[in-house]
């Protein structure tokens, strides 16, 4: 794999770090590059990785931990967790809106078992026209939205016969509500790992376990992540963790206090090599902030509008593929 050039992973001095959110991440960077293990992955693209890291980020006064270093497309990231919310598996609606996050795994599969090499735009442009092609190509199976609201239960219907309730555990909806009763439990979980349904899923959950902390009227949030793409999946995952936790807290009124992030398998592709040189070169500037225009009447009555972002003149997008 080639290494990025000595001055551009070069660490800036202390107090240059201490000025800045986003120097923790440059360095969580900088640290996989020059000091993960070369690993045979999934993907067979290849990765170099560490095993386990943290970073932590002060969300009060509408503070968000988007990068400056290269554009975060913040509004794709939002529409995708609002359709978390819906417990959507079809990627239709994402399509609809130009979101093609998740695109490229039901296209992959269509490829493979029709042997119909159809572009990613005629195969999104196609998702949208024809519901019985969506139906058939676009569903994803029972991945994150599907666990966050609508956790299969099975009720007992005589000896060794189960039956599925039509609606399961609303995981988002209890934590709401587990979060104005009684604040201080350390239950205040949502969890996508559900063991049962992993083989189901066209790609079992990465940001799996988010946990909240309230202290005095401050809302904190823990996400648990077991594999990380830290070029280009983690500044979405930090956003969406951040921007829930922001949601949490109009609902529930309290203030937005602090967000804690931990990776497991934290990576960055063996072809990321050009992304990391060209970001550790770039200086953080700026702090963005979240504005929530309104207050639904509940977490999952949101829309793309509710939300703007001010303070936010990033550094330019730097583009890289993305393994499958």
């Amino acid at each position: 794999m080639a290494s990025a050039s000595p001055d551009a992973l070069a660490a800036p001095p202390a107090a240059a770090r201490a000025r800045h959110y986003e120097w923790q991440y440059l360095d969580l960077m900088r640290r996989i590059w020059e000091q993960g293990d070369a690993r045979v992955d999934r993907t067979g693209v290849g990765t170099r990785s560490v095993f386990g890291a943290e970073l932590r980020f002060d969300l009060s006064g509408g503070q968000v931990p988007l990068l400056t270093t290269k554009r975060v497309f913040w509004k794709t990231a939002t529409r995708e967790f609002l359709w978390f919310l819906t417990g959507e598996t079809n990627i239709r609606p994402l399509c609809a809106q130009g979101v093609e996050i998740w695109t490229d795994w039901p296209l992959e599969r269509y490829r493979q078992e029709t042997g119909d090499l159809l572009s990613r735009a005629d195969f999104s442009a196609r998702i949208v026209a024809d519901a019985d092609f969506a139906e058939r190509w676009g569903d994803l199976g029972p991945v994150y939205g599907k666990q966050w609201v609508n956790w299969p239960v099975f009720e007992p219907q005589g000896e060794g016969l189960f039956r599925q309730r039509p609606q399961g555990i609303n995981q988002v909806a209890d934590l709401v509500q587990s979060l104005r009763t009684n604040p201080g439990s350390r239950r205040h979980i949502v969890e996508g790992w559900n063991v049962a349904e992993l083989d189901a899923m066209a790609l079992p959950p990465c940001h799996k376990t988010y946990q909240f902390h309230v202290s005095g009227n401050r809302l904190s949030g823990l996400l648990y992540q077991r594999s990380c793409d830290v070029a280009l999946g983690l500044p979405f995952n930090l956003w969406g963790a951040a921007l829930f936790i922001h949601m949490l807290a109009q609902q529930c009124e309290l203030e937005p206090g602090e967000l804690v992030w931990m990776g497991g398998d934290v990576h960055l592709y063996s072809n990321h090599g050009a992304l990391v040189e060209e970001q550790l070169a770039r200086v953080p500037a700026g702090t963005p902030r979240l504005e929530i225009a309104r207050l639904p009447e509940s977490i999952f009555d949101y829309r793309i509008a509710d939300f703007a972002v001010s303070g936010y003149a990033p550094a330019a997008h730097i583009p890289a593929p993305v393994a499958v």
